[in-house]
């Protein structure tokens, strides 16, 4: 039998707290992100799917962001300046788009037709130096203003790759990853590629400047204000189909504008 001091010397090496190591205190904190920011999964895969068809599993868009979340997590620098919040939303919506892409749920049809759609806007626009007008996109397109506004929502899913292209091309072109560059701003950059950077978002503001009133306002309430489609229309007075059409040909047209730029 041990006796009440040799007891007591035990109870007391029990109650020392376990130095965590060093991989342990990593795992600890990275769970601890995990965590803080599964909502914000969920909050951008329940806003993305509310563009996609009904097919589209929301679960799978969820289970590519969690993953994105992880990649941000292990990637993020904090030396760059760089709030993570805004770097992962960015790493875990490009894991969505690609889970999308990787599913190729558009038909080859829709794909032909976005093209067609975003090529007639370009050719309308160029001719009459201002936004174009439905009408006369239908006529360049040879349709009536049924099927042009069939094409818009056929084309809705497209756009989403269409906004994260315009992302993708804001890279610097010297061969770094265009999601990391993105979000450098400013930050260990040379005169030059500031400047790029400067006159890139001057394109941007422009293109969103030139927008007509009722997308301009679109754009805002969904990217500014974060308010759903549904939500949008109730603001505007509008359905929540006419305000996915509207978000479409907002998003054709500042490709455009990016094509035009980066074609130069």
């Amino acid at each position: 039998m041990q006796s009440p001091q040799a007891t007591k010397r035990k109870l007391k090496v029990y109650n020392q707290p376990i130095p965590i190591r060093s991989n342990d205190k990593k795992e600890t904190e990275r769970a601890a992100l995990v965590t803080r920011y599964a909502p914000l999964v969920k909050t951008i895969a329940g806003r993305l799917a509310l563009r996609l068809p009904q097919h589209i599993s929301q679960d799978d868009l969820t289970s590519a962001g969690l993953m994105g979340l992880l990649d941000a997590i292990d990637k993020f620098d904090v030396e760059k300046g760089v709030e993570f919040k805004s770097y992962a939303e960015f790493r875990i919506k490009g894991a969505m788009i690609d889970e999308l892409r990787s599913m190729d749920w558009v038909p080859r049809s829709v794909r032909k037709n976005s093209k067609m759609l975003a090529e007639a806007y370009s050719r309308v626009e160029n001719r009459a130096m201002r936004p174009a007008h439905d009408e006369e996109v239908a006529k360049e397109l040879g349709v009536d203003l049924n099927a042009f506004y069939k094409l818009l929502d056929d084309s809705r899913g497209i756009s989403i790759f269409n906004e994260y292209d315009m992302k993708i091309q804001s890279g610097n072109g010297d061969g770094e990853s265009a999601e990391e560059d993105t979000f450098e701003l400013g930050f260990d950059q040379s005169p030059l590629q500031t400047l790029k950077k400067a006159e890139l978002v001057k394109v941007i503001a422009g293109a969103i400047d030139r927008l007509p009133k009722n997308e301009k306002t679109a754009v805002s309430l969904y990217y500014y204000e974060e308010l759903t489609m549904k939500e949008i229309g109730e603001v505007m007075g509008y359905t929540e189909s006419r305000v996915s059409q509207l978000h479409t040909k907002a998003v054709i047209r500042l490709k455009n504008s990016l094509k035009n730029y980066f074609d130069k």
